[in-house]
């Protein structure tokens, strides 16, 4: 019988490091012109907690959050069902916290397609013309959100405005991050895949200690628990990580970042060059 955990790779925490790709060296090609290309944003008037929302004028961030409201979003609390029938009602801002969005297959099975923190948005399909959402949108890490209606988010995105900026750059983003993780999925181990999902983590819910199990992230990376059960050790025996009954706690960043794949970085550094 073959070995549960004969996919994993569990020698790379020791490897050197890789600096993370930076936009005006040459790393990607053109990416001066392109950076030079990209308009800038204004810079935070309202300290929210949410990286969208920071960015608005006063005018538009008063005429936005005229109705919103802070929910507390508890782990294992599902904010969107997929492809859910009767519309949505509201659109949720993250300040705190970590929310997955998820692809249900016919089998039952369930895996993450993306993550999103204070530096988005869910229910991002409103703003393309849908009233569902293509993918179930699950609280992974607990946390506060604001909620606003979807009418009053609609009626406050006027074209040509800072909020119908940052949503469009915002929805470039998302795709980007989408293409990153199929690639990441087919070409980097799981131990780089864990990794770099630690690190999203971390940088969402601005905190080094977060609650997460093994059985809720083998699930969300559609790999087998035994799998993230021997790479968690092994990041723990390396020091680079704890973990006891679900509590995760990064202590060496660098080195978590040497273990990981180039896409944490190169997703990283694309979001914070549009949004600058």
């Amino acid at each position: 019988m073959a070995s549960p955990v004969a996919d994993v790779h569990v020698n790379r925490v020791v490897g050197c490091r890789r600096p993370l790709p930076t936009f005006g060296t040459g790393v990607f090609p053109n990416e001066s012109r392109m950076a030079r290309d990209v308009m800038s944003l204004p810079a935070a008037p309202n300290p929210m907690g949410n990286r969208l929302l920071d960015r608005l004028s006063k005018n538009e961030y008063k005429s936005l959050v005229r109705s919103e409201k802070a929910v507390i979003l508890e782990h294992g609390d599902e904010v969107y069902p997929e492809a859910g029938r009767g519309g949505l009602s509201h659109v949720y801002f993250p300040t705190s916290g970590m929310i997955s969005l998820t692809v249900l297959m016919e089998d039952g099975k369930e895996v993450e397609a993306g993550t999103i923190g204070n530096e988005g948005m869910i229910g991002l399909s409103v703003a393309h013309g849908l009233d569902f959402s293509p993918a179930r949108a699950i609280s992974q890490i607990s946390g506060e959100s604001l909620r606003i209606p979807v009418a009053a988010f609609l009626k406050s995105m006027k074209p040509g405005g800072t909020l119908d900026r940052l949503i469009r750059r915002f929805s470039a983003y998302s795709l980007r991050y989408a293409n990153q993780t199929v690639a990441c999925n087919l070409l980097h181990s799981v131990e780089q895949r864990i990794c770099r999902w630690l690190l999203m983590c971390r940088d969402r819910v601005e905190k080094e200690e977060f609650t997460l199990t093994h059985e809720f992230l083998s699930e969300m990376l559609g790999v087998r628990r035994q799998t993230v059960t021997v790479i968690a050790g092994t990041l723990q025996t390396a020091g680079l990580i704890t973990y006891h009954r679900g509590v995760i706690r990064i202590l060496n960043r660098r080195r978590l970042e040497d273990a990981s794949c180039e896409c944490y970085g190169v997703t990283k550094a694309f979001y914070d060059r549009i949004m600058q």
